[in-house]
């Protein structure tokens, strides 16, 4: 079964390894060509994260590092990777083509200045969260004090996002700049995030959250990391990530779930889903708890029925 995935790190792992490494099949890429194939990733949507230990006036050019490595590493020497420039494209790739979509998970780099978000956006991006874990010059992130939200700056940010058509993550914000965020978004996603009701964590969504996301028109993607799916992250299986998937599916229902993985951004895993090509063990578990049309929808339908929305806006 295709499946659609909204968040892998790879990009931050070309940039940083020691070592070159090949997109095609390196064994430390958890998210490389071969493992999609393997996995059935239908799409896999790429984050450019940005480390908050580089220095301000180095982070733009990290992030032209990163688009430069999506181009030369993932698309160029690997032609079965379409880039996805338009979001139609999803709906008319050919058998044994993968789309792939640019993301900015963080947009510290553009500091305060419209025109970097300008120059990344028209480098194709179609997704920016608007922090990481914390604060910077547009919002406050996970770890950042609850009660801060959305500045000045970010509401602006917010308005060129919605003039392009761009997807809002909420993943990485904290409560206030997810409410603040929810009232001005045209288009909003949360990319890889689970319910904080099962697995109490800053980076989990709270019921009235979730709800309030869909109410907005929003959808929610589960994330794979073990932390996030169960205190403590340990001994952590399919069935608990099954949890948070039937945990929103009961509170805002099924046909607004997707996955995003975060592989390439996670060190330890849920058991039997180490890498992407592990993806069709999602599938298989999904089996047990809902119909094959939902679960259709949870691996990639429902994403492409919320973009025909997106589309149809535009």
């Amino acid at each position: 079964m295709k499946v659609i995935d909204l968040h892998c790190d790879v990009l931050y792992k070309l940039a940083t390894m020691e070592e070159p490494l090949s997109y095609e099949n390196a064994d430390l890429l958890q998210a490389n060509k071969m493992r999609l194939i393997a996995g059935k990733v239908h799409v896999q949507f790429f984050a450019i994260f940005i480390s908050p230990e580089i220095p301000q006036k180095d982070k733009f050019m990290a992030v032209l590092r990163q688009i430069e490595l999506f181009h030369t590493k993932v698309l160029a020497p690997n032609p079965e990777m379409v880039h996805i420039t338009d979001w139609s494209q999803i709906d008319v790739l050919a058998d044994g083509q993968i789309g792939a979509v640019l993301t900015l998970e963080g947009a510290d780099a553009i500091g305060e200045d419209l025109s970097k978000l300008h120059a990344v956006l028209d480098a194709g991006v179609k997704l920016v969260g608007l922090t990481w874990n914390p604060a910077n010059a547009i919002a406050h992130g996970a770890d950042a004090e609850p009660i801060l939200g959305l500045t000045d700056f970010g509401r602006q940010v917010v308005d060129v996002l919605n003039a392009r058509n761009i997807l809002v993550d909420v993943s990485h914000l904290n409560e206030q700049s997810f409410w603040d965020v929810i009232k001005v978004a045209k288009h909003l996603v949360a990319s890889h995030s689970n319910a904080r009701s099962l697995c109490d964590h800053p980076r989990n969504l709270t019921d009235e959250q979730a709800k309030a996301l869909v109410d907005s028109g929003g959808h929610i993607h589960v994330v794979y990391y073990p932390h996030f799916i169960k205190a403590g992250g340990e001994l952590v299986k399919l069935e608990d990530l099954i949890a948070h998937i039937k945990h929103f599916a009961n509170l805002v229902g099924v046909q607004h779930l997707g996955l995003g993985s975060d592989f390439d951004g996670i060190s330890v895993f849920i058991e039997e889903l180490k890498d992407a090509g592990d993806t069709q063990h999602v599938v298989s578990a999904l089996r047990e708890h809902f119909s094959e049309e939902e679960v259709r929808g949870i691996a990639a339908n429902n994403f492409k029925s919320y973009i025909q929305k997106v589309i149809a806006t535009g």
